[in-house]
């Protein structure tokens, strides 16, 4: 996402055009609570009307208690009901926001599942980048987290109070209106002038506030992708020193968040007390003019305290949209972010409608395969080699030679510019992607552990697996040994990322994992890297039984790696520079000798 798209100033009318379009996900919950406020409305009337009767024949008629004792009751009835009906309306609005902000979350997700690693790197992101620099992929994670979470909790005020409040403005006057005209039209006339006012003055205010808060919510995007990037650099921090400086960069940052916040409160707060005092002066005159028609003899008091009790509850939907049209401006900052998500393109996709056999062995073959991220340079330029079945292909070469790219292709992140990928004999676009996802197990150089227990965490590679089955896949990775000591065994309850755990137990967990998906083929980038020696031989031993009978594609960045290996491919720039054994390798040098010799640390 270009940084100009991240700094200009967005127009809200799209922005509120897909806000409203997504209002039926909210299903029946919002049109109950209009019913439910209409209902509200014809009891304002009800209990207006019960009060002044009784007011107006104990002062007036010369009623006693006992006389007007009905009328009494029947009010105190009336406002149980108003209670009961405010009550259904907030619970109708509740769980229609949270529909609609379950509905989102999960097409947010799904949204996000669909454009795969690459296209997320590429675009870096809702609205972060800025103008001097594009951010990281931490930072550009942490902003897709804020929009996942604070975002979507964001629209739940405009769900379930702004948008009912906009409809009982514009029904509940009306309502109170057709009987406020038959008591007194000249009151009638004054609430239906002066009612404008409220709206007119909440637009041209909100205006203003609406562009600070759109700008606050890109800041907490930035502030937020900021803090989970110094949070994943915590370490690297530590050992240069540095931790304390960048203590004081986010002290600085929380501190403009803070400034930029009260920025917009004091504008909400200056749009509520503006209509506060539009709503009270107009009530007045109403008062006012009541009043003086009372003294005059022109005017019934019955109808004129019936009136005056209307009053009020006639400006009071307007005076509340006032108060929830700052949840209207909070929804359009946050359903900004997730537009940037929502438009980013959806990448082509191997999705055809072929399955493979899940028992068959694995013939990988990329034929003439080309790919280019950018229109300039080629990530791949006519590569082609076979793995047969059984076989593990070691990949090498410096970084950007290709290596990823590859990755990238089998597992259908991105398609090939031209040439083939086939999967015994079938091209990768006619299989199911799903279906063909099923077939493989990975195993990154930085294993994913998510909060939780280890069993759920090693589950994950067969989340249908039994207890039985995910102790044979930790013994089988050598990983049984320490979670036996753990104070809970299996049912350990780890810290997001595995907190809690060392690397190497880390690695161990996925590499159980992957044992448990028992899948024919099997991709590795570096399972050893930045292990101490003990788990380095557990997990190359564990590996080298894993390895047996299946498919594996190896990337390789350390020399200890290749002993796993059949066969080794040598990338550069794109292209295959050598392939075959080890020895016959070492014997032509060129590439890989290069590469050997810079591992060994003569060159």
């Amino acid at each position: 996402m270009s940084n100009a798209l991240a700094d200009r100033k967005p127009d809200s009318k799209p922005i509120l055009k897909w806000l409203r379009g997504h209002r039926d996900l909210a299903g029946r919950y919002l049109g109950l609570t209009t019913i439910v406020g209409a209902l509200g409305g014809l009891l304002i009337v009800a209990q207006a009307w019960l009060i002044a009767l009784s007011i107006n024949a104990v002062l007036f008629e010369d009623a006693a208690l006992a006389d007007v004792e009905a009328w009494l009751w029947l009010g105190l009835a009336v406002l149980i009901g108003r209670s009961v009906l405010v009550w259904l309306g907030e619970v109708f609005s509740f769980r229609g926001a949270a529909q609609v902000r379950h509905a989102l979350r999960i097409a947010l997700f799904d949204h996000i599942r669909a454009l795969g690693p690459v296209a997320l790197h590429q675009a870096r992101g809702p609205r972060v980048a800025r103008a001097d620099r594009p951010p990281t992929d931490a930072q550009a994670a942490g902003a897709l987290a804020n929009t996942l979470t604070d975002g979507i909790e964001g629209l739940e005020g405009y769900y379930a109070r702004y948008l009912p409040a906009t409809t009982l403005m514009g029904m509940l006057p009306l309502i109170l209106l057709l009987f406020v005209y038959p008591a007194d039209w000249l009151s009638g006339t004054m609430m239906l002038v002066t009612a404008p006012l409220i709206p007119l003055f909440m637009i041209l205010i909100g205006k203003g506030a609406e562009s600070l808060n759109q700008k606050q919510w890109r800041e907490l995007a930035r502030m937020s992708a900021h803090f989970l990037d110094i949070i994943q650099g915590l370490t690297t921090l530590k050992l240069f020193n540095a931790s304390k400086r960048e203590a004081a960069i986010i002290g600085a940052i929380s501190e403009r968040f803070r400034i930029s916040t009260m920025r917009v409160l004091r504008v909400a707060f200056l749009s509520s007390a503006v209509l506060e005092f539009f709503a009270t002066v107009s009530i007045a005159l109403v008062a006012v003019f009541i009043g003086f028609r009372l003294l005059a003899g022109e005017m019934d008091f019955l109808y004129g305290f019936f009136v005056l009790l209307i009053a009020p509850e006639f400006y009071l939907p307007l005076r509340n949209l006032g108060t929830q049209y700052h949840a209207r401006m909070e929804a359009v900052g946050a359903a900004e972010q997730m537009i940037a998500v929502l438009d980013q393109a959806l990448p082509p996709r191997p999705n055809g409608n072929e399955f493979l056999d899940r028992g068959r062995e694995l013939k990988i073959e990329f034929d003439a395969v080309e790919l280019s991220y950018e229109a300039d340079r080629k990530a791949l330029d006519s590569v082609s080699f076979a793995i047969p079945p059984g076989e593990t292909l070691a990949v090498i070469g410096a970084s950007g030679a290709g290596k990823t790219s590859l990755m990238n292709l089998l597992l259908g992140f991105v398609e090939p510019d031209a040439g083939a990928l086939r999967i015994n004999g079938t091209p990768l676009p006619d299989l199911d992607l799903a279906g063909w996802r099923s077939h493989i197990a990975w195993l990154p150089q930085n294993p994913r552990l998510f909060a939780g227990s280890i069993a759920d965490n090693i589950r994950l590679g067969a989340p249908d697996a039994d207890d039985t089955a995910v102790i044979a896949a930790a013994r089988a990775a050598h990983a049984d040994a320490f979670i036996d000591k753990l104070p809970h065994g299996y049912e350990t309850a780890i810290g997001e990322a595995g907190a809690g755990l060392s690397g190497g137990q880390i690695q161990r967990i996925a590499l159980a994992r992957a044992y448990l998906r028992d899948a024919p083929l099997l991709i590795l980038d570096e399972p050893t890297a930045s292990l101490d020696a003990e788990s380095e031989t557990l997990i190359n031993d564990a590996l080298a039984v894993l390895c047996r009978g299946r498919s594996v594609i190896l990337i390789a960045h350390r020399l200890q790696t290749l002993s796993l290996a059949d066969r080794i491919l040598v990338m550069e720039d794109g292209r295959i520079a050598q392939i075959g054994r080890a020895e016959q390798l070492a014997a032509e040098g060129g590439a890989y000798a290069g590469l050997l010799a810079a591992w060994e640390g003569t060159k």
